[in-house]
């Protein structure tokens, strides 16, 4: 059995209670073990034999802690969690992660430098209706995402704020607090629409305002401008006179989705879905035992934060006069704010564009703040971000290090462009030439979607269990001992580890372009920027009878100077890890799957063989990989996914160069052994 993961607790009043039972829960269930709480006060009621201390790093330290949950005011968990960290603790940390951003890339560097987790408690990211309301937006049903708005509004009454000595602050003796409706109470509202959107922030505007005596805005607004082009809205306050479901709309050219995060409750197109939601703590405590990869890594909420930024740099919140409130014994009261915040999101509008009578058109005096920002950075590279002081306009800016330049502008035009595959007339595929992508991700070109000659999708990109699974590409867990698979490495011995090892391939060229294909080159990129290798790929889409067939080869040029070997998980020792090299993620939704060869059927006989072809079918569609220089890795079970395994069992070593070809057999409905067979030897005349 499974040995329960130590845990302490840091914070366990207020929302502390929460984690205390949660712990009491996974406690019972031999999940984890409670094994201390951290306090600056008295804390009744501890289960016999847990620890108790005021020093956090005393505490991981005499209990042997695994993990801790950071629980504590805001702008104490920057100091709190890297110290966490350094005592050798996993953590689970509440958001806001950090008070500043200058706070938070202190967390990450110590994430870098200790190698341990730190997930961040926005529980709604935990939630499988995120991915699936991306996975509706990314198989086209509601066409070009036009924007995103998201809508909240709460009531609070007076007593909030005198609970602690630090709510509704800005600031707290000298230092920052930034206890906002934006960063804290609705700080969901934030992150999930920037996950949801799945681009990168790349400039803020915010209107904070507030009805009650306080510092910090209790209704605000803030518009984001992602990379992608999209806008992103979040109007919210804590000044309604009840509580109304936090929500979020997505507005498609075709039709919308609406995600209320807070019931994890999807509707589209008439239906609703209700999908669960996974127990961060829980998720973090399967990452330590490497059976899972974090849901909610801090690099996750480098956009989250750069809003926070913003509203901290900003002017103060502005007053709004009593005449436009309803005020109350027990609380402040903005009628109608439900209603405007909701209007908000479907105009993808803020409160000063609104007719709204407390936000006159928009000045200087409305607390706008303008944060144009970088692309996110790797762990493995942030640098420190600089951050101008707000000035007369009202605009503040703040800036990351890149990741590294782009590649040279080729054909196809902008960052984050896409080219199309069509056969007869008829588009097949995408494929996206400069993604946006977390370093973490290993970036690289891909194609998603791919579609059936009927316009069935199947290929599947960054799906929950597995984020840098990218529909089709060319993925090595370790390239000269970096990593452009994506996720975590395999240590000999240890297992699973964030390393910060993660490598690029950018696109510098086409050669040659048609509706059908093309030919490319490409750079492979250590982590430090260092060119490792040279690729020239050709894709191409080809007609059959009925269906049709991506060809796909690729030769790697070694540039090294040195011998260059290709090593997967496998040849650490972890057995049938073999994967890496061409690879296909299909839907994992697909019910009644099935793999088989032509002589063999099932995961276990096929996965490690070596027929020259093997069919991936299902109900609504087949897939057949023909190619004859590799072992065959594939997943059926815990996902769908093929591809031939260049280092299966030893490790693959480069001299000059590497070629490879698969060709894969693109059919609507599922075909039986001889017609795959048949298509397969088409394929490849």
């Amino acid at each position: 059995m499974t040995e329960p993961v130590r845990v302490v607790l840091a914070g366990a009043h207020g929302h502390g209670w929460w984690h205390l039972e949660n712990l009491r829960r996974l406690s019972a269930a031999g999940t984890v073990e409670l094994a201390g709480v951290c306090d600056v006060r008295p804390v009744e009621g501890l289960p016999e034999g847990v620890a108790f201390s005021g020093d956090l790093e005393e505490l991981i330290g005499r209990t042997g802690a695994e993990a801790a949950i950071l629980c504590t005011p805001i702008h104490t968990h920057a100091d709190l969690a890297v110290r966490a960290l350094r005592a050798g603790a996993h953590l689970l940390l509440e958001k806001p992660p950090a008070s500043t951003y200058e706070g938070y890339e202190r967390i990450a560097a110590a994430v870098r430098e200790t190698g341990l987790a730190c997930q961040v408690g926005f529980q709604s990211l935990g939630s499988e209706a995120v991915p699936a309301v991306r996975k509706l937006v990314r198989d086209g049903a509601v066409g070009r995402v036009t924007g995103i708005g998201a809508a909240g509004a709460w009531a609070r009454p007076y007593s909030y704020y005198s609970r602690v000595p630090w709510a509704g602050r800005r600031r707290a003796d000298g230092v920052d607090v930034v206890d906002g409706v934006l960063t804290n109470p609705l700080a969901h509202a934030v992150a999930t629409a920037i996950a949801v959107s799945g681009a990168e922030v790349e400039s803020v505007e915010v209107e904070l305002y507030r009805a009650n005596a306080i510092e910090a805005d209790d209704t605000s607004s803030a518009r984001l401008r992602m990379d992608d082009g999209t806008t992103v809205t979040v109007a919210v306050s804590l000044c309604a006179d009840r509580r109304h479901e936090p929500y979020l709309v997505v507005h498609g050219e075709t039709g919308r989705i609406r995600l209320t995060y807070t019931e994890d409750r999807v509707e589209f197109g008439g239906a609703s879905a209700t999908h669960p939601r996974t127990d961060l703590l829980e998720n973090l405590v399967a990452h330590i035992r490497g059976e899972a990869d974090l849901l909610v890594p801090l690099e996750r909420t480098a956009g989250f934060m750069r809003v926070l930024e913003a509203v901290r740099l900003a002017p103060e919140p502005r007053v709004i006069p009593d005449a436009f409130q309803e005020v109350g014994a027990e609380q402040r009261v903005l009628p109608g704010i439900a209603e405007v915040t909701a209007a908000s999101a479907e105009r993808l509008a803020l409160y000063s564009e609104l007719d709204v009578p407390w936000a006159p058109d928009a000045a200087p005096a409305t607390a706008s703040a303008s944060v144009p920002v970088s692309a996110p950075v790797p762990p493995a590279a942030v640098a420190p971000a600089e951050a101008a002081s707000a000035s007369a306009s009202a605009s503040a800016s703040v800036s990351g290090a890149a990741t590294g330049p782009p590649g040279p502008a080729g054909p196809a035009g902008p960052a984050g462009s896409a080219v199309g595959l069509d056969v007869g007339g008829v588009r097949v595929a995408e494929y996206v030439i400069r993604p946006r992508l977390p370093g973490t991700s290993s970036p690289r070109p891909y194609l998603h979607p791919v579609r059936t000659l009927g316009g069935t999708v199947v290929t599947e990109f960054a799906p929950a269990d597995h984020v840098h699974h990218l529909g089709v590409s060319v993925a090595v867990s370790d390239l000269g001992g970096a990593n452009f698979w994506g996720g975590r490495t395999y240590v000999r011995d240890h297992g699973p580890a964030w390393l910060g090892d993660h490598g690029s391939q950018r696109h510098l060229a086409f050669l040659r372009r048609d509706p059908a294909g093309f030919t490319e080159t490409l750079s492979w990129r250590g982590p430090d920027g260092t060119e490792i290798a040279l690729e020239e790929r050709e894709v191409r889409a080809v007609e059959l009878d009925g269906c049709w067939a991506l060809d796909f080869s690729f030769t790697l040029t070694n540039l090294t100077g040195a011998s260059l070997e290709v090593r997967s998980s496998a040849t650490k020792g972890r057995t049938g890890a073999g994967y890496g090299g061409f690879f296909w993620r299909a839907p994992g939704e697909t019910a009644d799957r099935e793999v088989f060869t032509e002589d063999a059927e099932g995961e276990d006989r096929v996965h490690g063989s070596t027929a020259p072809w093997l069919a991936l079918a299902s109900p609504g569609w087949t897939l057949v990989f023909a190619q004859r220089s590799d072992p065959w890795f594939v997943r059926t079970e815990e996902y769908p996914g093929v591809g031939p395994a260049l280092a299966w069992e030893r490790p693959l070593v480069v001299e000059d160069a590497l070629a490879r070809r698969v060709v894969t057999v693109v059919a609507d409905g599922r075909l039986d052994r001889a017609a795959a067979a048949a298509l397969a030897g088409e394929a490849t005349t």
